[in-house]
């Protein structure tokens, strides 16, 4: 059997991984797949090494399916129901032509090797030699795109749960907008939409790569679905589930009309299927300054939310400069805090940090770093900003506790003012 082959040839989870027999298995069910081919992994450690046959077999393969390309990893162990390798795995979207297509696989080649990689993959138990195969398509330029969840991965609720941007669906799954949030029941009926903050849209350049294009003001909060596109979702949800199975994880993309199957695979957790996680405690969410004025019933409403997050001992939480969309609060274990370079303190069980970037989405502060082994709830503003909105007491109170920062800030800067000895 040949290392290199069109996606509707591929079959072997163990030579092409499981990215490419799943958009396989989508074409030969008659999906919408953009046209590919897929790569093995041998093929793709041999052009990694620069073997010349293997670098003739790849450029042959993919020189008709013209330009612009995606090219992105498909390693054996990835998209799991267990580890789905989510950002850790590199994908290269606009290479221009067949000819950037071997550099291409070489930096997949390394993402799969990279530190964060290797750390993932001890994390969740496949510390192997990975095995990275390579999907390479044509790209499409879709005016709407993003991520289809046939369960809702938050409750566990039986419905359909979309999220979708402007442009690239990397901006989505990337977390660089606040998508639009539709659900869908299983009889196709919208149950809710509520419109997103998408300041950017990713974009293809003419000489290649992508862009982050700004979005006008008056369709950065429009919504990006209507009804067609919503039902054409929801049918395309059921075929998923017809040809892989229930509970899928689905990115798509609505390209000159059509929709389009990008990737399906299985839904890395649902929280039915084991014990949740234990929400945040009233009390210490109560000792921060975003959350202090709350009542109890507010404060557990928002704690419940919270999801586990784990740190080995020496890894870095938060990067001093970095943007930030994140609020923790330590459970267990101890963490550094440094600031330009020095040690400012040791953080330790009830300790929180990170509630500002709920609200501004700005950069980090400081770095944290794991100490010991590190045992963190975690609440995003993409799950912090729908709970808000449903609950208007809450940024309400909110709100008024940012005005009083502000106005406290105000006074003191004033107060120094009127203190400064005027110049000579």
């Amino acid at each position: 059997m040949s290392e290199v082959v069109g996606l509707d040839v591929a079959r072997d989870v163990a030579r092409f991984g499981s990215k490419a027999v799943g958009l396989g298995d989508a074409a030969r069910a008659g999906l919408p797949v953009p046209p590919g081919v897929a790569l093995s992994g041998a093929v793709v450690e041999a052009v990694a090494s620069g073997d010349e046959d293997a670098t003739a077999a790849v450029l042959d393969a993919v020189s008709p399916l013209g330009g612009p390309l995606a090219v992105r990893s498909s390693a054996v162990d990835e998209d799991g129901a267990d580890a789905s390798f989510a950002g850790q795995h590199l994908t290269l979207l606009n290479v221009p032509s067949a000819d950037e297509v071997v550099a291409a696989v070489k930096e997949v080649w390394w993402s799969a090797n990279s530190d964060s990689a290797i750390t993932y993959r001890q994390r969740v138990g496949l510390f192997t030699r990975p095995s990275v195969g390579v999907v390479v398509q044509a790209l499409l330029d879709p005016a709407s795109a993003g991520v289809l969840f046939t369960r809702n991965p938050v409750t566990g609720a039986d419905e359909l749960i979309i999220e979708a941007s402007w442009g690239l669906g990397e901006a989505v799954v990337a977390g660089l907008v606040i998508p639009d949030h539709f659900r869908v029941s299983r009889d196709g009926a919208v149950l809710d939409r509520v419109p997103g903050l998408k300041r950017i849209a990713i974009r293809t350049r003419p000489d290649g790569g992508t862009v982050d294009e700004e979005v006008p003001a008056d369709r950065a909060e429009a919504l990006c679905l209507g009804e067609p596109e919503l039902a054409a979702l929801h049918e395309l949800a059921r075929s998923c589930e017809e040809v892989y199975g229930p509970e899928r994880d689905v990115e798509w993309a609505f390209a000159d009309g059509q929709l389009f199957l990008l990737q399906c695979r299985a839904i890395t957790r649902i929280a039915t299927s084991g014990p949740p996680s234990p929400p945040v405690a009233a009390e210490v969410l109560g000792s921060t300054r975003l959350f202090g004025d709350l009542d109890r019933r507010e404060l557990e409403q928002i704690g419940a939310v919270f999801k586990e997050r784990r740190f080995r001992a020496g890894e870095t939480v938060t990067q001093e400069g970095t943007g930030g969309a994140a609020f923790y609060v330590i459970e267990s274990g101890e963490a550094d805090v440094t600031i330009g370079g020095e040690h400012r303190r040791v953080l330790r069980a009830g300790d929180h940090f990170g509630e500002i970037a709920l609200i501004d989405e700005g950069l980090r502060m400081a770095t944290i770093t794991a100490r010991t082994d590190l045992v963190c709830g975690g609440l995003t503003l993409w799950e912090f900003r729908p709970l808000v909105q449903e609950h208007g007491a809450i940024g309400w109170k909110i709100m008024q506790t940012l005005a009083r920062e502000l106005r406290s800030t105000e006074e003191a800067l004033a107060a120094a003012r009127r203190h400064t000895p005027a110049p000579a």
